[in-house]
Protein backbone atom coordinates (compact mmCIF):
# COMPACT_ATOMS: atom_id res chain seq x y z
CA UNK A 1 0.00 0.00 0.00
CA UNK A 2 1.36 3.64 -1.38
CA UNK A 3 2.40 5.65 1.87
CA UNK A 4 0.03 8.91 2.43
CA UNK A 5 1.90 11.61 1.96
CA UNK A 6 1.45 14.36 4.95
CA UNK A 7 0.36 17.12 3.66
CA UNK A 8 1.15 20.48 5.93
CA UNK A 9 -2.14 22.41 6.95
CA UNK A 10 -2.02 26.27 7.81
CA UNK A 11 -3.41 26.75 11.58
CA UNK A 12 -6.76 28.20 11.08
CA UNK A 13 -7.42 31.90 11.90
CA UNK A 14 -10.09 32.59 14.69
CA UNK A 15 -12.89 34.37 13.75
CA UNK A 16 -12.93 37.90 15.45
CA UNK A 17 -16.66 37.95 14.62
CA UNK A 18 -17.60 34.60 16.14
CA UNK A 19 -15.15 35.05 18.94
CA UNK A 20 -16.98 38.99 19.67
CA UNK A 21 -19.92 37.26 19.59
CA UNK A 22 -19.31 34.58 22.24
CA UNK A 23 -18.12 37.40 24.26
CA UNK A 24 -21.20 39.34 24.45
CA UNK A 25 -23.23 36.01 24.34
CA UNK A 26 -21.05 34.99 27.93
CA UNK A 27 -21.43 38.66 29.49
CA UNK A 28 -24.07 38.77 31.93
CA UNK A 29 -27.12 40.88 31.05
CA UNK A 30 -27.41 44.83 32.33
CA UNK A 31 -30.05 45.22 35.17
CA UNK A 32 -33.26 46.40 34.50
CA UNK A 33 -32.95 48.41 37.69
CA UNK A 34 -31.61 51.79 38.87
CA UNK A 35 -30.64 53.02 42.29
CA UNK A 36 -33.39 54.33 44.74
CA UNK A 37 -33.35 57.88 45.41
CA UNK A 38 -33.29 56.64 49.18
CA UNK A 39 -30.09 55.36 48.76
CA UNK A 40 -27.99 58.67 48.42
CA UNK A 41 -30.71 60.07 51.43
CA UNK A 42 -29.38 57.11 53.68
CA UNK A 43 -25.72 57.82 52.50
CA UNK A 44 -25.96 61.38 53.64
CA UNK A 45 -27.79 59.74 57.39
CA UNK A 46 -25.00 57.37 58.40
CA UNK A 47 -22.35 60.20 57.26
CA UNK A 48 -23.50 62.72 59.52
CA UNK A 49 -24.86 60.37 62.40
CA UNK A 50 -21.58 60.94 64.46
CA UNK A 51 -21.54 64.34 63.98
CA UNK A 52 -25.19 64.60 65.37
CA UNK A 53 -25.39 61.66 68.00
CA UNK A 54 -21.99 61.32 69.07
CA UNK A 55 -22.12 58.01 67.50
CA UNK A 56 -21.11 56.21 64.09
CA UNK A 57 -23.52 53.71 63.18
CA UNK A 58 -21.07 51.10 63.76
CA UNK A 59 -20.74 52.26 67.34
CA UNK A 60 -24.70 52.79 67.05
CA UNK A 61 -25.33 48.66 66.90
CA UNK A 62 -22.70 47.57 69.30
CA UNK A 63 -24.81 49.85 71.55
CA UNK A 64 -27.78 48.41 70.81
CA UNK A 65 -26.55 45.00 70.62
CA UNK A 66 -24.90 45.79 74.57
CA UNK A 67 -27.39 47.81 76.11
CA UNK A 68 -30.94 48.15 73.98
CA UNK A 69 -33.87 45.96 74.15
CA UNK A 70 -34.47 42.37 72.26
CA UNK A 71 -37.33 43.42 70.40
CA UNK A 72 -37.05 45.47 67.11
CA UNK A 73 -40.24 47.43 68.02
CA UNK A 74 -38.96 48.10 71.61
CA UNK A 75 -35.33 49.23 70.42
CA UNK A 76 -37.52 52.31 68.17
CA UNK A 77 -39.22 53.64 70.98
CA UNK A 78 -35.88 52.86 73.15
CA UNK A 79 -34.17 54.49 70.44
CA UNK A 80 -36.41 57.85 70.82
CA UNK A 81 -36.85 58.43 74.46
CA UNK A 82 -33.75 57.32 75.64
CA UNK A 83 -31.50 59.45 73.40
CA UNK A 84 -34.12 61.78 71.46
CA UNK A 85 -33.66 59.80 68.18
CA UNK A 86 -36.13 61.26 65.27
CA UNK A 87 -38.26 58.52 63.83
CA UNK A 88 -36.26 57.45 61.12
CA UNK A 89 -33.29 57.69 62.84
CA UNK A 90 -34.81 55.26 65.33
CA UNK A 91 -36.36 52.95 62.52
CA UNK A 92 -33.50 52.43 60.38
CA UNK A 93 -30.89 51.62 63.56
CA UNK A 94 -33.08 49.35 64.85
CA UNK A 95 -33.83 47.91 61.16
CA UNK A 96 -30.17 47.61 60.71
CA UNK A 97 -29.25 46.28 64.19
CA UNK A 98 -32.20 43.23 64.08
CA UNK A 99 -30.44 42.42 60.37
CA UNK A 100 -33.48 42.92 58.84
CA UNK A 101 -32.44 41.62 55.27
CA UNK A 102 -34.89 42.74 53.31
CA UNK A 103 -34.71 46.16 54.73
CA UNK A 104 -33.59 49.21 51.96
CA UNK A 105 -29.35 47.72 51.24
CA UNK A 106 -28.76 50.98 51.51
CA UNK A 107 -24.42 51.26 52.47
CA UNK A 108 -23.67 51.84 48.69
CA UNK A 109 -25.50 51.57 45.05
CA UNK A 110 -23.76 48.37 44.48
CA UNK A 111 -25.29 46.14 47.17
CA UNK A 112 -28.96 47.80 46.66
CA UNK A 113 -28.59 47.46 42.52
CA UNK A 114 -27.62 44.04 44.20
CA UNK A 115 -30.01 43.25 46.64
CA UNK A 116 -32.72 44.57 44.14
CA UNK A 117 -34.01 40.78 41.77
CA UNK A 118 -34.26 39.88 45.48
CA UNK A 119 -36.53 42.31 46.43
CA UNK A 120 -38.45 41.13 43.99
CA UNK A 121 -38.32 37.68 43.92
CA UNK A 122 -39.54 38.04 47.74
CA UNK A 123 -42.83 40.32 46.84
CA UNK A 124 -44.08 37.41 44.37
CA UNK A 125 -43.58 34.67 46.59
CA UNK A 126 -45.84 32.12 47.74
CA UNK A 127 -49.36 33.19 47.19
CA UNK A 128 -48.51 35.99 45.11
CA UNK A 129 -46.15 33.79 42.44
CA UNK A 130 -48.91 34.20 39.93
CA UNK A 131 -48.86 37.68 39.89
CA UNK A 132 -45.46 37.86 38.83
CA UNK A 133 -45.93 37.90 35.11
CA UNK A 134 -48.43 40.55 35.35
CA UNK A 135 -45.94 42.66 36.97
CA UNK A 136 -43.05 41.98 34.92
CA UNK A 137 -45.19 43.19 32.04
CA UNK A 138 -46.23 46.09 33.20
CA UNK A 139 -41.96 46.78 34.36
CA UNK A 140 -41.03 46.15 30.07
CA UNK A 141 -44.13 48.83 29.46
CA UNK A 142 -42.68 51.26 31.57
CA UNK A 143 -39.08 50.41 29.88
CA UNK A 144 -41.03 51.03 26.67
CA UNK A 145 -42.21 54.42 27.66
CA UNK A 146 -38.93 56.56 27.66
CA UNK A 147 -34.91 56.28 28.45
CA UNK A 148 -35.40 57.77 31.69
CA UNK A 149 -37.62 55.07 33.14
CA UNK A 150 -35.76 54.07 36.02
CA UNK A 151 -37.33 50.98 38.11
CA UNK A 152 -36.19 51.19 41.84
CA UNK A 153 -37.42 48.39 43.82
CA UNK A 154 -38.38 48.49 47.78
CA UNK A 155 -39.03 45.98 50.09
CA UNK A 156 -43.37 45.92 49.66
CA UNK A 157 -43.61 48.32 46.01
CA UNK A 158 -41.72 48.88 42.87
CA UNK A 159 -41.34 52.38 42.35
CA UNK A 160 -40.98 54.03 38.80
CA UNK A 161 -39.18 57.20 38.59
CA UNK A 162 -37.95 60.08 35.89
CA UNK A 163 -37.36 62.58 38.28
CA UNK A 164 -39.98 61.74 40.53
CA UNK A 165 -41.63 58.92 41.17
CA UNK A 166 -44.66 58.58 38.63
CA UNK A 167 -45.90 55.05 39.07
CA UNK A 168 -45.84 52.22 42.04
CA UNK A 169 -46.21 48.63 41.12
CA UNK A 170 -47.58 47.20 44.06
CA UNK A 171 -49.08 43.44 44.97
CA UNK A 172 -51.76 44.91 47.18
CA UNK A 173 -53.40 41.11 47.25
CA UNK A 174 -52.87 37.43 46.30
CA UNK A 175 -54.90 38.20 43.28
CA UNK A 176 -54.43 41.89 42.35
CA UNK A 177 -51.59 44.38 41.05
CA UNK A 178 -52.54 48.07 41.89
CA UNK A 179 -50.72 50.13 39.86
CA UNK A 180 -50.21 53.17 41.34
CA UNK A 181 -50.08 56.58 38.98
CA UNK A 182 -49.27 60.60 39.14
CA UNK A 183 -52.14 61.70 37.03
CA UNK A 184 -52.58 64.75 39.07
CA UNK A 185 -55.88 66.41 38.70
CA UNK A 186 -57.28 63.84 35.92
CA UNK A 187 -60.87 62.91 36.47
CA UNK A 188 -61.54 59.79 38.56
CA UNK A 189 -63.69 56.83 36.85
CA UNK A 190 -64.93 53.74 37.81
CA UNK A 191 -61.37 52.03 36.81
CA UNK A 192 -59.19 55.07 37.60
CA UNK A 193 -59.48 54.87 41.29
CA UNK A 194 -58.97 57.65 43.93
CA UNK A 195 -55.83 56.65 45.73
CA UNK A 196 -56.50 59.36 48.39
CA UNK A 197 -53.08 60.76 47.53
CA UNK A 198 -54.38 64.66 45.56
CA UNK A 199 -55.84 65.44 49.30
CA UNK A 200 -52.48 64.37 51.26
CA UNK A 201 -50.64 65.90 48.51
CA UNK A 202 -49.40 62.77 47.83
CA UNK A 203 -47.61 62.41 43.84
CA UNK A 204 -49.56 58.82 43.35
CA UNK A 205 -53.28 60.26 42.77
CA UNK A 206 -54.77 57.28 41.11
CA UNK A 207 -54.59 53.64 41.13
CA UNK A 208 -55.56 50.59 38.53
CA UNK A 209 -56.48 47.73 39.94
CA UNK A 210 -55.37 44.60 37.54
CA UNK A 211 -55.87 41.19 38.21
CA UNK A 212 -54.53 39.54 34.47
CA UNK A 213 -52.21 40.58 31.55
CA UNK A 214 -55.45 41.21 29.81
CA UNK A 215 -56.47 44.49 31.79
CA UNK A 216 -53.04 45.92 30.71
CA UNK A 217 -54.44 47.44 27.46
CA UNK A 218 -54.39 50.27 25.74
CA UNK A 219 -56.21 52.82 28.22
CA UNK A 220 -53.49 51.24 30.91
CA UNK A 221 -50.65 52.11 28.48
CA UNK A 222 -51.70 55.72 27.75
CA UNK A 223 -52.10 56.45 31.95
CA UNK A 224 -48.69 55.07 32.18
CA UNK A 225 -47.24 57.24 29.53
CA UNK A 226 -49.15 60.21 30.86
CA UNK A 227 -47.95 60.17 34.18
CA UNK A 228 -44.45 59.63 32.62
CA UNK A 229 -44.54 62.78 30.38
CA UNK A 230 -46.31 65.00 33.54
CA UNK A 231 -42.88 64.58 35.20
CA UNK A 232 -41.08 65.82 32.45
Amino acid sequence: MASRKSVAVAPRKRSTKRASARTSAAAPPASIYSVHPGVAMMQRWIAELKPKTGRSLDEWLRHIKSSGPTDEKDCREWLKSAYGLGTNSAWWLAEKSFGNALGLADDSPATYLAACPGYVDHMYAGAKADLRPIHDRLVRLAKEIGDQVRVCPCTTIVPLYRHHVFAEIKPATNKRIDLGLALGEEPFTARLLDTGGRAKKNRITHRVAITSLADIDLQVKRWLRDAYHRDA
